[in-house]
């Protein structure tokens, strides 16, 4: 079997599927969804985008999560200057069941109701958190949940997050959890079946793309190789925990040792708001 460096190297190659995108638009929702060419009860997720962006800003995201076999889908609601994360996360359960319920592309490709996951990025984050605790039943319930960078939402993402029965991956970033907007460890440590994990060298805002002018409005901008780790580290989870690869099993490893990341214990060191305000004033 392959090293998990090998496996983690390929990972964040594109796949050996070749990739259909389509639009929501026909089930009625605004988005993008995005498929291997063929394959029937295939794993599927739906992606939430994050606070000021669109589902296009991750395209090359969506697109290799399809080169790999999964199922993409993104909603483009809520993207406005002060969105509604209780709406959004429902749009983003509505997704995963339109994914579900029909024939995509020519009728070749189908997700299976056991397979489907929710992934979110920044406020995106926190909604797939929200939408993960509102689907209700084994039948409903998605088998993964993953937070990439969540940020706080009003209401907060904790207390669904301590309803959760699903195992989870949240992502942080170095100096993350010091900052005001950064939930992360909050969450991880409310949800008792999450990994928390801290990418070295990775920016939380750098998962976007195309946002060139970002950083002239206060925005972060694209981060190249905060989204080559991030792909490959969300690949070889999803891969593991809704395809059922053996393969890529050390990526859903909670003891696991993944390239570019450091496992980190919520309890270990709490963070509260009033840590995070004095370490923000100090020159």
């Amino acid at each position: 079997m392959a090293s998990t460096k090998k496996l983690f190297a390929r990972l964040t190659r594109r796949g050996p599927h070749r990739v259909l995108r389509g639009d929501l638009a026909f089930a009625g929702m605004p988005g993008v969804v995005y498929t291997p060419e063929s394959g029937l009860n295939l794993p599927g997720v739906v992606f939430g985008h994050e606070w000021m962006t669109q589902a296009e800003n991750y395209t090359h995201t969506l697109e290799h999560l399809a080169s790999w076999g999964i199922v993409a889908a993104a909603p483009n609601t809520e993207t406005g200057l002060a969105p509604s994360v209780l709406n959004f996360a429902f749009d983003l359960g509505a997704a995963l069941e339109i994914i579900t319920g029909v024939r995509l592309g020519t009728g070749k490709i189908s997700v299976h109701p056991g397979k489907r996951g929710v992934v979110g990025h920044g406020f995106g984050g926190s909604a797939a958190v929200f939408a993960a605790a509102g689907m209700g039943g084994d039948a409903h319930r998605p088998k993964a949940v993953v937070s990439l960078f969540p940020t706080v939402t009003k209401p907060p993402a904790e207390q669904p997050a301590s309803t959760l029965q699903v195992p989870g991956l949240v992502l942080t970033a170095p100096g993350d959890p010091m900052t005001l907007r950064s939930n992360a460890v909050e969450l991880a440590r409310a949800w008792e079946g999450a990994t928390l994990r801290t990418v070295s060298k990775a920016q939380a805002g750098g998962l976007v793309e195309g946002r060139r002018l970002a950083r002239f409005i206060g925005l972060p901008g694209a981060d190249r190789d905060t989204q080559k780790i991030v792909r490959g580290l969300l690949t070889g989870y999803l891969l593991a925990t809704l395809a059922g690869d053996k393969t890529y099993r050390d990526f859903a490893d909670p003891e696991g040792d993944l390239p570019h990341t450091e496992p980190a214990d919520p309890n270990a060191d709490p963070v509260a708001l009033e840590d995070k305000v004095v370490a923000l004033l100090k020159p």
